[in-house]
């Protein structure tokens, strides 16, 4: 009988490329594969091999929501065929280790960011103290452990002293097509992601009147959503930016390569931030699009040692529109993205995965 696993994140799945990137690992590689994430007003069901479970929680946000997911997750977790749970960051961690402790089961920890230091937390210091002592608490106990990016395994080795390996969050070799064109019209600035605080998209539309010949193009949902379309109208640029909204992964695959420039523009918001090594360097790089990124050390380690796009630390609305047309004008070639996406691949960085899984107890 293959072992079954029990993979938990508090997404709502749609979305979350890396967990399902994960999850399917699992399948193909002969696991019976439970993903378990919570059930949102936009969430759509989504075709995959492998089971999938949604939870339909009465609280959606603050403290009662993870008391409430962690207290059902426990439960599921308790009374489940299991062999190997699968924990995705701090948040579902309190379950996990609860129900691996009692059952006497495999946990294995994926830290997606430094969960304490995420912007959300910067002005709440008494939840950001509670994640912490979770944290302190759960750690020092952890054997099987991944993260994303070099930076944040540091941190936690020298905090726990634990030896937590990277799986960076990259994309399939064949995940993008070919480039589809080189616009010679308007341009295409494209964003794709959570549209969440620090993110650096008011910086970006703050340029944009600046800008000419170019539409920014952004595609993603969240906290700041209406925020940012009254800017656009403020500043009267409604015909230079289009709001896509959340939509599904294979469209978004489709359209990145028409894009001239790529975005990743974050605000040093705290540790987590300033240690991100987000999915969307390594997806313009695979659909061979030029990227514009802030000068972070995970950043600058992918982006300038392989000449990827450009780097920088000042925001202006003069500068920042300065560079973008520059970019936009005279495109940096392209013609290695392909041989570097083959490096910076999830068939490459699911052998972490698996040699963990496959680790004994």
């Amino acid at each position: 009988m293959s072992k079954r696993i029990i993979i938990s994140v508090t997404s709502d799945l749609n979305t979350d490329q890396r967990v399902l990137k994960t999850a399917k690992t699992c399948y193909d590689n002969g696991f019976e594969v439970l993903l378990v994430g919570r059930w949102l007003k936009k969430t759509k069901f989504i075709d995959v091999p492998f089971q999938i479970k949604h939870f339909r929680l009465f609280f959606n946000s603050s403290v009662l929501f993870y008391a409430e997911y962690n207290i059902r997750l426990f439960f599921l977790l308790l009374f489940s065929r299991a062999d190997i749970f699968l924990s995705n960051d701090t948040d579902t961690l309190i379950a996990n280790f609860l129900a691996a402790k009692i059952r006497q089961k495999k946990l294995v920890f994926d830290a997606h960011e430094l969960f304490p230091e995420v912007p959300e937390l910067a002005h709440r210091p008494a939840i950001k103290k509670i994640w912490t002592k979770i944290e302190d608490y759960i750690f020092p106990h952890l054997k099987h452990t991944y993260t994303v990016c070099n930076s944040i395994a540091e941190y936690y080795k020298n905090k726990y002293g634990i030896d937590m390996k990277v799986v960076r969050n990259v994309p399939y070799l064949s995940e993008f097509g070919e480039k589809k064109h080189i616009n010679q019209g308007e341009k295409i600035i494209l964003y794709q992601g959570a549209l969440n605080v620090g993110r650096g998209l008011e910086w970006v539309l703050n340029a944009m009147p600046l800008i000419e010949n170019a539409k920014l193009v952004i595609i993603g949902d969240g906290d700041i959503s209406e925020k940012l379309k009254k800017i656009t109208i403020d500043l009267n640029i409604t015909d230079k930016v289009e709001f896509w909204g959340r939509i599904e992964g294979e469209k978004i695959r489709k359209f990145t390569p028409m894009a001239n420039l790529g975005l990743c523009l974050l605000e040093n918001k705290g540790l987590s931030y300033y240690y991100a090594l987000p999915n969307r360097i390594f997806d313009f790089m695979h659909a061979g699009v030029p990227i514009l990124a802030t000068d972070f050390p995970e950043i600058r380690d992918v982006v300038v040692t392989h000449k990827t796009g450009k780097v920088i630390h000042q925001y202006e609305p003069e500068y920042l529109a300065r560079i973008i047309s520059e970019m936009l004008k005279n495109p940096i070639s392209t013609e290695h993205f392909r041989s570097l996406s083959k490096e910076f691949c999830w068939e490459n960085d699911e052998k972490v995965i698996l040699e963990i899984l496959e680790k004994h107890v």
